[in-house]
């Protein structure tokens, strides 16, 4: 995957591709942003164009540094995630071990830190010391939905580069091509955050039938009032069925017009 793949986030890419034109790459990044919009897979994309041996300001994919990323076995670049509930600082150690070595490619190492706020105090703090006194050039990306729950110190000493949640239109015509329903794909694009999330959400069996039901209640709700509130706590019984539920009365509640759910009859659903 390369930068012009990726959805969206046109002044995060931006960034990292000016900063690999002028060879002025951080020693550590923080991605700040919503779920589901893309800090991972720029990450990658980001530490394959910084060992990619045939573009400048991108990654091409076709070399074997790029190849080597993608089948997930570059020996340069490490990915770290949560351990159960928290990062911890063997964690971190396990990665300052491997990161005692240079590479023999020339280029910086990646280490990668996905949900980086779930570090322990003790594995932040060691990690701090990490980025101030690297022993090998290394380049850290840390990813995070909630920048302000990162030590102080770790973000003065990383630069920020903001993610923003990906455009629900972006994502219905993407979900189209390939070859979603659009009526299915359009419910997804406001209840998930990401592709990724509405992907599974369109696989499960479960999403067409409750969709039905809401379209359903809908069309009695015009006949019967309030009384529909009582056939949705009837037929309702999943977790994910309230959440859409919900999802509905808070498009009525604050004025949100036609609800994604029931915008295929073109009902306004401020009756309830």
């Amino acid at each position: 995957m390369s930068f012009q793949q990726i959805m969206g986030q046109q002044a995060a890419k931006q960034m990292l591709q000016s900063s690999l034109r002028r060879h002025a790459i951080s020693h550590a990044y923080l991605f700040s942003g919503p779920a589901g919009s893309g800090q991972r897979k720029t990450a990658i994309t980001f530490a394959k164009a910084i060992f990619c041996t045939e573009l400048e300001d991108d990654a091409c994919g076709q070399c074997l540094e790029c190849r080597k990323v993608d089948h997930g076995n570059h020996p340069d670049l490490t990915m770290l995630a949560p351990d159960g509930n928290n990062i911890k600082i063997d964690q971190i150690r396990d990665l300052q071990r491997i990161f005692s070595y240079r590479s023999e490619a020339g280029h910086p190492k990646v280490y990668i830190i996905e949900q980086a706020e779930k570090m322990t105090v003790q594995a932040a703090n060691s990690l701090l010391k990490f980025l101030e006194e690297p022993q090998v050039p290394a380049v850290g990306i840390l990813i995070t939905d909630n920048g302000q729950a990162m030590l102080p110190t770790i973000r003065s000493r990383s630069q920020l580069v903001p993610f923003s949640a990906l455009n629900p239109e972006e994502m219905l015509q993407s979900l189209i091509e390939e070859g979603h329903p659009a009526n299915l794909a359009r419910s997804a694009v406001h209840l998930a955050s990401g592709l990724e999330a509405c992907r599974e959400i369109l696989q499960q069996n479960w999403f067409a039938e409750i969709r039905n039901v809401m379209l359903q209640l809908g069309k009695e709700s015009l006949g019967r009032g309030s009384t529909s509130l009582i056939s949705a706590q009837q037929k309702l019984l999943k977790p994910d069925s309230l959440n859409i539920w919900t999802c509905c009365l808070v498009c009525s509640i604050y004025g949100l017009g036609t609800c994604c759910m029931f915008s295929t009859i073109g009902m306004n659903i401020s009756f309830l």
